[in-house]
């Protein structure tokens, strides 16, 4: 197929452009910037300039491919603070890939987490759908496309999604925070469990989707048993030399203020 990637430039991007080729699919990938151009162009892909903004751009691009993955994300605006510009970004983003692919069949992989189904009470499956409100509405207009004949599937990304291709993720946060506090802390009392995957599992799954996935479906990219963040962080306070945290029952542990899932 010939597929178009936004996001090709990134953490699951650097993993997936490399399958997607590997598996005989020409790729095009979205580039913001000449540094990310020639990373695209370094894995192999073609690089075309555009951002998320461009949703001309992004129609044009969709309707000459085959096939989509959206992994771009407005990290920038996120992080600035406008979260609600950054998510209406990525929602805007996935309308104009829907519009362009409707009635052709075509796949359509969109990107999630399984924060997205985080607060349920129990564990979240892949039937169900993420609580209206945030990066979940794009999600579900995504599995929405299937209703307008498009292959649209949604791969969910564990918050711990590690490899040597992480470079601001959430695992290498954590580590930061553990180091510039000097103590490895843990939410609540540590017994939440958090999904994890290897980022080049991650990539085979966005491809099988790509390929086989049937129209409206959900993907957990979950590779790995949950573990305990009480248990991780006293293994990274051995390995990276900081305090591990008190038991909760003294009343003295420290928080990173990350998020359960």
């Amino acid at each position: 197929m010939r597929v178009f990637v936004t996001g090709a430039s990134g953490h699951l991007g650097s993993a997936i452009v490399p399958e997607l080729i590997a598996a005989g699919h020409d790729v095009t990938g979205l580039a913001r910037s000449d540094t990310a151009a020639a990373t695209v162009t370094a894995l192999g892909a073609t690089a075309l300039r555009g951002d998320l903004d461009d949703l001309d751009g992004l129609r044009k691009a969709a309707t000459d491919s085959d096939g989509v993955i959206h992994l771009a994300f407005d990290h920038d605006r996120m992080r600035s603070g406008d979260y609600a510009a950054a998510t209406g970004a990525d929602l805007a983003a996935v309308h104009a890939f829907g519009d362009a692919l409707a009635g052709t069949g075509k796949p359509l992989v969109g990107t999630s987490g399984t924060l997205a189904v985080a607060n349920l009470g129990r564990p979240g499956t892949e039937e169900d759908a993420g609580a209206p409100g945030g990066r979940a509405d794009a999600e579900n207009a995504v599995i929405g496309f299937a209703g307008q004949g498009v292959r649209s599937s949604v791969v969910r990304v564990p918050p711990i999604t590690h490899s040597t291709l992480d470079r601001h993720g959430f695992a290498r946060t954590l580590i930061a925070i553990a180091k510039q506090a000097g103590v490895a802390g843990y939410p609540g009392d540590g017994a939440n469990r958090w999904p994890a995957g290897h980022t080049l599992d991650v990539a085979h799954l966005y491809r099988l989707a790509l390929e086989n996935a049937p129209a409206g479906t959900r993907w957990h990219a979950a590779g790995m048993k949950a573990f305990r963040p009480a248990r991780s962080r006293r293994a990274s306070a051995t390995t990276r030399a900081c305090p591990p945290p008190a038991s909760p029952a003294t009343g003295s542990k420290r928080t990173s203020g990350s998020s359960p899932g």
